[in-house]
């Protein structure tokens, strides 16, 4: 595997991801009966609270106790992860795609 720098393509498939993400969260939601704003709110604090864990913002620890640090790449193709050269920063872009979502309804 070939680990590759790009930050444009990056941003662009870290958009694809939290906007999927959020969409499986308010789609599961709808299903259990949830609307309105209360789903929206819902989805959206269920969201920050992923894309925190994504980014490397939320403390977790392994079973032995270690701190455990994520850093998302993307795979390209069979053999290219592409990265940004830092943590991601999909909690930054739900501000948008939570309008994007919900102020087109």
């Amino acid at each position: 595997m070939k680990l590759v720098q790009d930050s444009d393509r990056f941003d662009n498939y870290q958009v694809a991801l939290i906007k999927e993400i959020t969409q499986a969260i308010a789609v599961k939601l709808v299903e259990t009966g949830m609307q309105g704003e209360q789903m929206e709110n819902t989805t959206a604090n269920i969201a920050f609270s992923i894309a925190s864990i994504l980014d490397d913002t939320s403390a977790i620890k392994a079973a032995d106790d270690e701190d455990v640090h994520p850093y998302l790449t993307f795979r390209s193709g069979e053999n290219e992860l592409v990265h940004c050269g830092e943590n991601s920063y999909t909690y930054e872009l739900l501000t948008n795609v939570l309008e994007e979502m919900f102020e087109a309804k």
